[in-house]
């Protein structure tokens, strides 16, 4: 980890440079760090490193043992199950109320994104495509006019994160990945809420079947029990 310019946003700055370090492996999983470490390394105060930890807490990315410090916490394979199961409740009628509420401004945002995915994915280049396709989904939940949902959601692929996993060049390639959004794109251009909400619903549940099968066969762990099916949209 780098050393924090102080000048800047404190707060801000802290919260990601710790969770950058947790999901790229700097901060390993299952190991215990102290609050007077963390801050020591990055050349801040251990009070808003505490409360940055806090907010970590609260996505499930470390957690408090007392007298012992913060433990990096690792997502099992029913933790990927649980966090797809909530994102299918979530974003499915998030997409439907967006794409219900479209306007030129946030769409035209969406465009955006996929081109920058377009792009990327030509070029090979993961990380820039997985920043865009973040933000594409971002920017459907936040349309769907609630703020509270969109920073909820976006937290949870964090958790995919932590596992230190991607279908990318295992279960699919990267232009498999945008055909995907390219079409709920198109469906919410269209003016069919109904029909992009499906799609939604479709990209989430064959990500969540690709990675958590692929991760059980790697592991050897035995597939959730739960299924995903019942989370479909309503009819």
């Amino acid at each position: 980890m780098r050393q924090i310019d102080t000048d800047r946003n404190l707060a801000k700055e802290i919260f990601e440079e710790l969770r950058g370090a947790i999901v790229s492996g700097e901060l390993v999983p299952g190991a215990l760090y102290s609050v007077h470490d963390l801050a020591a390394r990055l050349g801040v105060s251990r009070t808003p490193v505490r409360e940055a930890l806090i907010q970590l807490s609260e996505r499930g990315m470390v957690r408090f043992e007392r007298n012992r410090g913060i433990r990096v916490l690792q997502t099992s394979l029913h933790d990927l199950e649980e966090v797809f199961a909530i994102r299918l409740l979530l974003e499915v009628p998030a997409t439907f109320r967006a794409a219900g509420l479209a306007d030129g401004d946030w769409v035209r945002e969406l465009a955006g994104h996929l081109h920058t995915m377009r792009e990327a994915a030509d070029a090979h280049d993961e990380a820039e495509f997985m920043a865009a396709d973040r933000r594409f989904h971002e920017t459907i939940n936040a349309a769907s006019g609630n703020l509270r949902l969109a920073r909820y959601i976006d937290s949870l692929r964090d958790m995919v994160l932590l596992r230190g996993t991607s279908t990318v060049d295992r279960s699919r390639g990267l232009h498999d990945i945008l055909a995907e959004h390219e079409t709920i794109l198109a469906l919410i251009e269209d003016g069919k809420p109904r029909e992009a909400a499906e799609a939604m619903r479709a990209h989430l549940l064959h990500t969540a079947r690709l990675l958590i099968g692929q991760e059980a066969a790697e592991s050897g762990d035995p597939l959730p029990e739960i299924s995903l099916d019942w989370t479909a949209f309503p009819g």
